[in-house]
């Protein structure tokens, strides 16, 4: 970590800091969001070059991935709820100059991580089948998307074990270590993609399989190398073998923090799942198009996923550091910054919308639809930013109840209720179904944005 970032963030732990300048402040929220962004821009990647690869066995396959992507996401919610704990608890302890303590809280969380999604995977596994279906989709892309969820299960222990680490370095001021793990296990991740989808190196091709089976490999081999280095020392936090006794009140800890994430994200999930059911009846090409946008966008997600996880670092470092001042501070300026970025992004993309999505997939009508999505996901890249940014700042604080509620208000009062409205009642056409996204982050921006400004997350006890 660059010397002014250190400055400001592990060197925290007194409680009084000299104030410091605007610039000195930006420098250090780039400084710790530039390789949360790069990492996020590595994973987006394989995202990407999955969709290209699976796109070459038809529209059914990428729609049988996409779902099952959907389903990893939801089943992944365990880790949302460790992860968010682990960084609030570690950048508090880190703020206050309590290294020991902030290591024991990675330890315990990286036992409840692997214990929990043991717990999760073995029933979706049995039942792969019945998930899927609740998605409406045609039942070729039924018989696909189940295979491919089976064998997806198996990266979940290993990228659970993985994001909690990375969520520990984070919040301790550390995000390179999680950019160089990030880099090589999602290099694996493509050169496995090619050798099973297709069928290299004397293996036979085994199709949305292949692509499952390789993001197990990754991952398993991610989760091991983090630990690894963690163990031989060197560097912000480290791990020993002792510290992984359970230990249930620092797990109890992370989990009172981290639970109300995790219902969030259930939330968001299960709406997902209803978003794309009203999607499915516009066809599979919708859905296609739908998760083949998402994709797309994703590039432009990058620098709120950055820029979260700086104001979320550095809220709850200096809060830990009795400076709330600078820790609202840092909020907004984080806020601000990701604004501008992911503008940007969203308009480059929107720019260059339908000759990007002709590259995924050679279907007229998917392609239409993709290009329809992006133009209205794109043009809501300025309240994404908000809702990405001041929500990682409130996580940072501890107040993770606060984003619980604007999910159910936002998500599914405006997007999923327009929605309803515009595939069941009126039957308009699929462009007004992408439309309730807009309302759905003008309301998620505006309500955190409120709360922050409250203030009454600078009170919270973790």
């Amino acid at each position: 970590m660059d010397a002014e970032a250190s400055s400001l963030t592990l060197g925290a732990g007194a409680a009084t800091a000299l104030p410091v300048s605007s610039s000195e402040l930006r420098w250090t929220i780039w400084s710790l969001a530039w390789p949360v962004i790069v990492t996020f821009l590595s994973q987006s990647t394989v995202g990407l070059v999955d969709v290209l690869m699976v796109g070459r066995l038809g529209a059914a396959a990428v729609a049988a991935v996409g779902v099952g992507a959907q389903v990893l996401s939801a089943v992944s919610v365990v880790m949302t709820a460790v992860g968010t704990g682990t960084l609030a608890l570690v950048a508090r302890h880190v703020g206050a100059g309590e290294p020991r303590e902030a290591q024991r809280v990675l330890a315990q969380s990286v036992v409840a991580a692997a214990i929990g999604s043991l717990m999760i995977i073995t029933p979706v596994m049995i039942w792969a089948g019945p998930f899927v279906r609740v998605f409406g989709v045609e039942p070729h892309v039924v018989d696909l998307a189940g295979a491919f969820v089976r064998l997806v299960m198996l990266s979940i222990p290993g990228s659970a074990v993985l994001f909690v680490i990375a969520s520990a370095l984070r919040g301790a001021g550390d995000t390179r270590t999680p950019l160089a793990i990030g880099v090589l296990v999602n290099a694996l991740n493509i050169a496995a993609n090619y050798v099973l989808i297709f069928g290299k190196l004397g293996l036979p091709a085994l199709g949305v399989r292949g692509s499952a089976l390789a993001t197990a490999v990754a991952f398993t081999f991610g989760a091991i190398l983090g630990l690894v280095w963690l163990a031989r020392g060197g560097l912000v936090l480290g791990l020993a073998l002792s510290q992984l006794r359970p230990h249930a009140h620092t797990i109890r800890r992370v989990l009172r923090i981290g639970y109300p994430a995790a219902i969030e994200q259930a939330f968001m999930q299960a709406g997902f799942f209803v978003y794309v059911i009203f999607a499915a009846r516009y066809g599979t090409s919708a859905v296609a198009a739908y998760f083949i946008g998402v994709r797309i966008l994703a590039m432009s997600f990058l620098p709120g996923f950055g820029f979260a996880a700086a104001a979320a670092a550095l809220v709850g470092q200096n809060l830990g550091a009795r400076n709330p001042q600078r820790a609202e501070q840092s909020g907004w300026m984080a806020n601000s910054l990701s604004v501008y970025f992911m503008s940007a992004c969203g308009l480059a993309i929107i720019v260059a919308a339908r000759p990007i999505a002709a590259i995924f997939v050679d279907n007229a009508e998917v392609i239409a639809d993709t290009v329809s999505f992006i133009y209205l996901l794109g043009l809501a890249q300025p309240l994404m930013a908000v809702d990405f940014t001041i929500g990682g700042a409130l996580r940072g604080a501890g107040d993770t109840r606060f984003p619980l509620l604007t999910v159910l208000v936002a998500f599914y009062g405006c997007r999923l209720g327009w929605a309803y409205v515009a595939a069941s009642l009126l039957h308009l056409s699929l462009v007004w179904l992408w439309a309730a996204l807009i309302g759905d982050y003008i309301a998620r921006a505006a309500l955190k944005s409120w709360r922050f400004h409250g203030g009454r997350w600078k009170t919270l006890r973790v």
